[in-house]
């Protein structure tokens, strides 16, 4: 995973979700090109959102993605800007598909970074628990 910080303003940040998008009644749909199209509306999303697709993959019924983003985006926002544009730009380049293309629901996890075990092992051995154990 590339560990490059987000630099804002007021934030340093790192953040990552993993992405999973099935089609509605996980229909086989997706070929090549149908997956070359969904990632190019993704990327096309990414850019105008100021996120950025990681890496992109996909089978016939559903498609996968490392998402890196800024603190000001909710995973939920991200999801129905991805989900809506993919779906239009698809029903355009492949106009037989005319049902909804995704599911209504997704699968998200927050990635990257230490693992949650390692994470509260360092925040208990802190400074303050040092201090209070003297």
């Amino acid at each position: 995973m590339n560990s490059k910080l987000r630099k804002g303003r007021n934030s340093v940040t790192a953040l990552y979700t993993h992405l999973v998008f099935v089609t509605n009644d996980r229909a086989k749909l997706f070929e090549q090109e149908g997956l070359e199209t969904l990632e190019l509306a993704f990327k096309s999303v990414a850019r105008k959102m100021d996120f950025k697709i990681v890496e992109f993959n996909g089978e016939s019924d559903h498609v996968q993605l490392l998402v890196e983003y800024p603190p000001k985006l909710s995973v939920s926002t991200l999801v129905n800007h991805l989900k809506g544009v993919s779906s239009r730009m698809y029903r355009k380049k492949f106009p037989s598909n005319n049902k909804h293309l995704w599911s209504p629901s997704y699968f998200a996890l927050s990635c990257g970074g230490a693992p949650t075990e390692t994470l509260k092992q360092y925040i208990q051995e802190g400074e303050r628990k040092k201090r209070v154990g003297r």
